[in-house]
């Protein structure tokens, strides 16, 4: 049976890896884009992969937006976020609010809508934290807040669905060469080299160790880090 994956964050980075080893393994998969334009663009990228339109930042809107989901899901793949640093005596509510509404309510609403198909495949939701949500620093504890409350989220989830075979993992990558990584360097002023960082390949590969592992185990959580 081809397995079927849906996908937040294909785009770019680590997601644009992930997606790309799912289409070329075979496996079905379909993407979230935030307008049709992109989402011809990513049907364009991955032939044969299916799109849904849909904005995370209007997580309100994802039940009105995502009328048509697969009946089965082998995983839903949370890689999709958005950051934006600022200390908190600066920074606005809608700042704070878009990081929330991107990293935290999407995720969970998405979740809800997929869980008769998640509990029909016995899927795997992967939740692509951050180091920021272990560690919350000066200048990011909006993004923090978002990933502190995800990871709770996703606990919360795992306790909660393990009985419907439903499987919850979190992957925590510290810094990664992505596009989102170079804004980050732009934001604290810093000069970027993405050979410093780990590889969005890297954390793809988790991830699918992740989505093959037996049925008989459960990655919690991994955290990726550099050797160096």
């Amino acid at each position: 049976m081809t397995r079927v994956h849906l996908v937040t964050g294909a785009g770019s980075g680590m997601g644009a890896c992930l997606t790309r080893s799912l289409v070329d393994r075979g496996d079905e998969v379909w993407l979230v884009a935030r307008s049709a334009e992109r989402a011809r663009e990513l049907e364009q990228v991955y032939a044969g992969a299916r799109t849904l339109v849909a904005d995370l930042a209007e997580p309100e809107s994802l039940a009105e937006q995502l009328t048509e989901l697969p009946e089965r899901l082998d995983s839903l793949l949370h890689i999709a976020g958005v950051v934006d640093l600022d200390r908190v005596e600066v920074q606005s509510v809608q700042q704070v609010r878009h990081q929330l509404d991107v990293n935290l309510l999407a995720p969970i609403e998405l979740t809800r809508l997929c869980l008769p198909a998640l509990r029909a495949g016995r899927g795997t939701v992967v939740v692509v934290n951050s180091g920021a949500g272990l560690n919350a620093n000066a200048d990011w504890t909006a993004y923090a807040a978002s990933k502190f409350g995800v990871r709770a989220f996703a606990d919360g989830l795992r306790a909660e669905e393990s009985g419907n075979g439903v499987r919850v993992t979190t992957v925590y990558p510290s810094r990664t060469a992505t596009p989102m990584q170079e804004k980050v360097h732009r934001q604290e002023g810093r000069d970027y080299d993405p050979d410093r960082f780990i590889q969005p390949e890297t954390v793809a590969a988790t991830i699918l160790h992740v989505l093959d592992l037996p049925v008989d185990a459960t990655l919690t959580e991994i955290t990726v880090r550099p050797n160096s």
